[in-house]
């Protein structure tokens, strides 16, 4: 696909003539002949016409014509969905060029004659028949925007240049039996008209269109478990069938060079999601919640209505020595006016997510060793904060390192004896970590990377007492953590979360 040429379909009807989405009124354009065609089963209708007698003249004839806006689709679509759509999104935020200009920089960055193989995730149960909510596997849906399940992507690497890939897309085709049971999904057509593949196929029919997808490769690049316990899988089986004499070698270092460094559209989603997730936690500041499963659901209820797409992750929401515990999430406990409740909570807005932890008196008021305790984590935090800058020169392990040396300080200062393993104690996880699709983002880019324009990270200090005698007897049962997601500026960091309050003299002004 050459890039300087944008045979994007829907760029296009959305970005070319935006009073012309794409619709199925529109007269259709002439489309590509595509390697492997659609069934005709699976085509998006043009236009229905049912004459309702032979005799037209005398009997009025009315018009069938279906709207894009009334179709349905496995995701939402500008034409379906103008609220949550802007025309010429795939998702929330994400332009179908974003999309296009992700896998052209991903293919262009590989061997010539190679080959990027991609399956979606698959629908994970609760317990028997219940199921989650679907969830993309965060490499399909960065590269595509196609949410759905039963799909396999194909790039194949084809020039030089920039743009120089065929995108094969193959997944479900319309079957409106099914969909009566299972809800909607988009089909082949859609695969090719909205969500711009170059070939489309029956997922059914995968192994005879992956032998002709992979024709001629010499290197594929994929993260499919082939092999469980040095038995093939059963797609590793296929692979080995189309492709014999390839070696397939690992994709995810190749795409989160690309992930781990956002566009302005991707930082865009993530301020959002932070600005309307910092808002719900200052709002709950101002309660005096009696239970955490409270506080929680006013959480999420709130993201909901704020217009995010819900919850990122389980939410911490620990009352008093629980907040020790670093990934409590049973959030069933009572709330006692005396103590701290810690929370670590975040929406997420087009599958990006914001994660910040805030620490506060449930009374509203600061007890002098919880004000002390407080304020040495948030002097650590926000000096580290100042340091999420490239001109700093710093990466994520030696960021943790200058936090722990700052906590270090401030904990002397307040009487700790630091001798031994006190730090690996009081401090036991690191300072931060990506975040991006996922909460923990990149899995498996270093953390000995130097931070960048564009690196979106947490910073996190915290300290946690245990109830021993070996520290100062104020601050027992104490557990303090401070959070905000950050993208790294070249001279000055972004706050993504800064609408959720941490001043100690902001939080109880909240209750005044």
């Amino acid at each position: 696909m050459k890039l300087r040429h944008v045979p994007l379909r829907q760029l296009v009807r959305h970005l070319e003539q935006p009073a012309l989405p794409f619709s199925p009124q529109l007269t259709p354009q002439t489309p590509r002949t595509p390697r492997i065609a659609a069934t005709p089963s699976s085509r998006i209708p043009t236009r229905f016409h049912r004459p309702l007698s032979t005799n037209c003249s005398s009997r009025r004839s009315y018009s069938t014509v279906v709207s894009a806006s009334e179709l349905l689709f496995g995701q939402p679509v500008h034409e379906t969905h103008p609220h949550l759509l802007k025309p010429g999104e795939l998702t929330p935020g994400i332009s179908a060029q974003e999309y296009h200009d992700r896998r052209a920089a991903l293919c262009h960055s590989l061997p010539p004659n190679s080959a990027v193989i991609l399956p979606s995730a698959s629908i994970q149960y609760r317990s028997g028949a219940v199921f989650h909510a679907f969830r993309q596997e965060s490499n399909f849906l960065y590269l595509t925007g196609f949410s759905e399940p039963e799909s396999l992507v194909v790039l194949r690497k084809t020039g030089d240049e920039l743009g120089d890939y065929v995108f094969h897309l193959f997944c479900r085709p319309k079957d409106p039996e099914a969909e009566q049971w299972a809800g909607p999904w988009s089909g082949l057509d859609a695969a090719r008209d909205v969500w711009n593949a170059d070939e489309v196929g029956d997922i059914r029919r995968i192994e005879a269109l992956l032998a002709g997808a992979l024709k001629g490769v010499s290197a594929i690049y994929t993260d499919v478990e082939l092999n469980r316990n040095g038995v093939p899988t059963k797609f590793g089986n296929v692979l080995l069938a189309v492709a014999p004499k390839t070696t397939p070698a690992p994709l995810k270092p190749h795409v989160n060079a690309l992930r781990a460094i956002k566009s302005p559209a991707e930082i865009a989603n993530m301020r959002h999601a932070g600005q309307a997730s910092g808002r719900a936690l200052t709002e709950a500041m101002r309660v005096p919640w009696k239970y955490e499963k409270d506080l929680a659901a006013f959480l999420e209820y709130k993201y909901q209505t704020s217009g995010l797409d819900g919850q990122a992750y389980i939410p911490v929401v620990a009352g008093g020595t629980k907040a020790l515990l670093i990934h409590y999430v049973l959030n069933n406990g009572r709330l006692n006016a005396g103590d701290f409740v810690l929370v670590d909570a975040g929406g997420e807005y087009g599958t990006y997510i914001t994660d910040i932890t805030r620490t506060w008196p449930v009374s509203g008021k600061f007890s002098a060793p919880q004000r002390d305790l407080y304020n040495a984590v948030l002097r650590a935090q926000r000096s580290s904060v100042s340091l999420c800058r490239a001109s700093a020169a710093v990466t994520l392990d030696k960021l943790h390192s200058i936090t722990e040396q700052a906590l270090a300080e401030q904990l002397r200062q307040l009487g700790f004896d630091l001798g031994r393993d006190a730090m690996s104690v009081l401090f036991p996880h690191h300072v931060g970590h990506y975040v991006g699709l996922d909460v923990h983002d990149v899995p498996g880019y270093p953390r000995n990377v130097l931070l960048k324009e564009g690196h979106c990270v947490t910073v996190e200090p915290g300290v946690y007492v245990p109830d021993d005698e070996r520290w100062p007897k104020a601050f027992r049962g104490l557990g303090v953590r401070i959070e905000d997601s950050v993208c790294v500026g070249d001279d000055n960091p972004l706050i993504l979360t800064t609408e959720a309050v941490k001043e100690v003299e902001d939080i109880e002004a909240l209750r005044d």
